[in-house]
Order: structure tokens, then C-alpha cells, then sequence
């Protein structure tokens, strides 16, 4: 099973669990979960709002998992995504890979993970007391995804 979804609605953990059910060779699921804080810099932040190139953002998402595949012997992986306007404490993002082995779905989903940060089309928007602010890269992300430049071997 593989899934893609960019959308405005909350998703459940639950969503994830049917990439353990989908396969009886499935051993391993690893999920991330991220949400939004309430600070960033040392600034606070009461919302965020996620922007993104419809076709062009799933279609990144896509290609994060082929490389994932390409990469570790999965059985399923999911990218969900959401845009719009979060509030703090409000989950933006779900990754999660499954494999007969925990190693391969720790990997696997750091690795889309850190991948997505630096390579999918969002852009974020932060609003707080001192109003308004877009979202630069940052250098640990980069830093993060550089690390997977060698191919592990399946």
C-alpha cells in the first residue's frame, strides 16, 4: 500500500496502521508524526499557514517515496500532508513506511522525512504577536538530507 495526500482536514494515526494490515509480510511500521509549536526563533507563533503547488506538491511526495522504495525493501509508505491555516499543537504531517524489519522502516521514513523538508513545494507562513513572517530553509535541514547522499544498498 502507498498513499499521497495534500489536504486541509486533520488525519489519525489510525490512517497508518493500514499499512500494517494491508500485507502479512509487514513486521515494522515507523511513523512521524510533526505538529505545529507555538514558537520558532524565539518568537511566538499562534498559527501557521501552509501554502503548496497542487499536482506539482503530490507529485514531489511521489517521487520521495520511489526513492524511499528504490532505497529500502518496503511494504507500503505514506506521505499526508496538510495546508492551510494550523493552529499550535495542530499536526501538519504524517510519514510512515512499513517493512519486515524495523531498520528498513526507521530509515525509510527519516530518510522521506528529511528528504520532504528540503525538497517538496510547501511554503509556510508563521502568525504571532509580531505579525506575520515567512519560513526560511534551514541549514540543519539541509544538513539532514545531505547524510543520505550514499544509497544504502537493499
Amino acid at each position: 500500500m502507498r498513499l499521497v495526500r495534500v489536504q486541509t482536514e486533520p488525519f489519525t494515526l489510525e490512517s497508518a496502521n493500514a499499512l500494517l494490515t494491508a500485507r502479512h509480510d509487514v513486521g515494522a511500521l515507523a511513523v512521524f508524526v510533526g505538529q505545529v509549536r507555538d514558537f520558532n526563533d524565539g518568537a511566538d507563533v499562534s498559527t501557521l499557514f501552509l501554502d503548496h503547488y497542487p499536482g506539482m506538491t503530490e507529485a514531489s511526495l511521489e517521487a520521495i517515496i520511489d526513492q524511499a522504495e528504490a532505497r529500502w525493501p518496503l511494504g507500503g509508505a505514506m506521505i499526508i500532508h496538510r495546508v492551510g491555516e494550523l493552529c499550535a499543537g495542530e499536526p501538519i504531517v504524517l510519514v510512515a513506511a512499513a517493512s519486515a524489519h524495523r531498520q528498513a522502516a526507521f530509515e525509510a521514513c527519516q530518510f522521506m522525512m528529511d528528504v520532504l523538508k528540503t525538497e517538496a513545494p510547501f511554503w509556510k507562513r508563521e502568525q504571532g504577536q509580531a505579525g506575520a513572517k515567512w519560513v526560511e530553509a534551514r541549514e540543519s535541514d539541509t544538513s539532514a538530507r545531505e547524510r543520505w547522499s550514499v544509497a544504502p544498498t537493499k
